[in-house]
C-alpha cells in the first residue's frame, strides 16, 4: 500500500493505519460514525477518501438496520462486501469511529479482518486520549 494520504495537517491520524499495510490492501480510511474522514492512507485521494467515508457510514447504517434479522439485540461487528475486483471492510473503531478498508481480490481476508479488529481496539484508546483543541 502506498501512502498518497501521508501525514499532512489534515491527516495527522494516518499513523494509526500503518498496521493495515498488507499485500492486497488498496487503502484504509478512519472515519467518524456520521461519515466524516478523520485519516486515510494508501492509494486514495483526499476527495475520494471523503466520499468513501460518507458511503461507508451509509453502509454501516444499513448493516445496523438488518441486525434484527440475526436475532434480538444484535450489533454490527463488521461489514464485508465483495465486488468483482475486491472487497470493502468496515468495522467499529472506538467511540463514534469506524475503520474502512478497500482490498484487491488477492488479499488474505482473515489477515485483514484480524488486523482491523486489533487496530480498532487501539484506535479507540488513542481517540479517547487525544488532547482536545481549544476553540
Amino acid at each position: 500500500m502506498s501512502t498518497p494520504g501521508a501525514v499532512t495537517d489534515g491527516n495527522k491520524l494516518a499513523w494509526m493505519l500503518d498496521d493495515l499495510n498488507v499485500p492486497g490492501v488498496r487503502f484504509a480510511v478512519l472515519l467518524s460514525d456520521d461519515g466524516l474522514r478523520m485519516a486515510h492512507v494508501g492509494e486514495i485521494s483526499l476527495d475520494d477518501a471523503e466520499r468513501f467515508a460518507a458511503a461507508s457510514s451509509g453502509l454501516r447504517s444499513l448493516g445496523k438496520a438488518l441486525g434484527e434479522f440475526c436475532g434480538a439485540a444484535n450489533t454490527v461487528r463488521q461489514n464485508m462486501t465483495e465486488y468483482d475486483d475486491g472487497m470493502i471492510f468496515i468495522t467499529a473503531a472506538g467511540e463514534g469511529a469506524l475503520l474502512g478498508v478497500s482490498t484487491t481480490t488477492a488479499v488474505d481476508v482473515t489477515l485483514v479482518a484480524h488486523r482491523m479488529n486489533e487496530l480498532a481496539g487501539r484506535v479507540g484508546r488513542e481517540l479517547g486520549s487525544l488532547p482536545r483543541q481549544q476553540r
